[in-house]
């Protein structure tokens, strides 16, 4: 065991089954949203790869119960293990859309709207799995606009992801995955 592992109230055993069933709720949230926007396949095969061993054993070692584990291992080491093969395997986190260009060097590309939607629907149901009966429409919202991401974003994407962010906040999950599934289903810009 870890000096990391040591620092940890839970046992081994609470740490398996806590991060377990925050990912069953987790991947359960975002399949209804997706279904609810018309994403059948990217509600089914959302984050399957939280149960390979690159993610399973550092969540497992990091976990805390309130927040994703990624957070307490880049804190503790520098660096996450477990994010670095999330992001390089999962097409609806923004830091997957990044390429290298002769002429330019690394530079964000435009994420298509199918991953963006995955994207929105995994952002709400990250504040609804980790603020439980506190989650208010405004929440992934406010985690967006607290955070540098839409800066290193292709600016489309960015615009794109604040403008829907922010209709959840303001006109709630129902109107927005209804606006959402028209524009998939219409070949609209989201």
């Amino acid at each position: 065991m870890t000096r990391q592992c040591r620092k940890t109230k839970y046992s081994l055993l609470e740490r398996l089954t806590g991060h377990l069933k925050t990912v069953h709720m987790h991947r359960s949230l975002v399949r209804k949203h997706c279904f609810a926007c018309g994403l059948y396949l990217q509600g089914l095969t959302h984050d399957l790869s939280k149960y390979s061993p690159g993610e399973l054993i550092p969540s497992i070692r990091y976990y805390q119960g309130y927040r994703s584990p990624y957070p307490y291992e880049k804190e503790l080491k520098g660096y996450s293990m477990g994010w670095l093969h999330h992001k390089g395997r999962n097409l609806h986190h923004w830091e997957y859309w990044y390429d290298t260009f002769p002429d330019k060097g690394w530079v964000p590309v435009k994420m298509p709207d199918k991953y963006l939607v995955e994207s929105i629907c995994d952002r709400i149901a990250a504040c609804k799995t980790y603020n439980k009966d506190n989650y208010r429409d405004s929440d992934a919202l406010q985690y967006y606009l607290t955070k540098p991401d839409s800066k290193y974003m292709h600016p489309e994407t960015a615009a794109s992801m604040e403008r829907i962010l922010r209709m959840v906040a303001e006109q709630g999950e129902e109107k927005t995955f209804a606006y959402i599934k028209a524009c998939l289903r219409n070949g609209a810009r989201l």
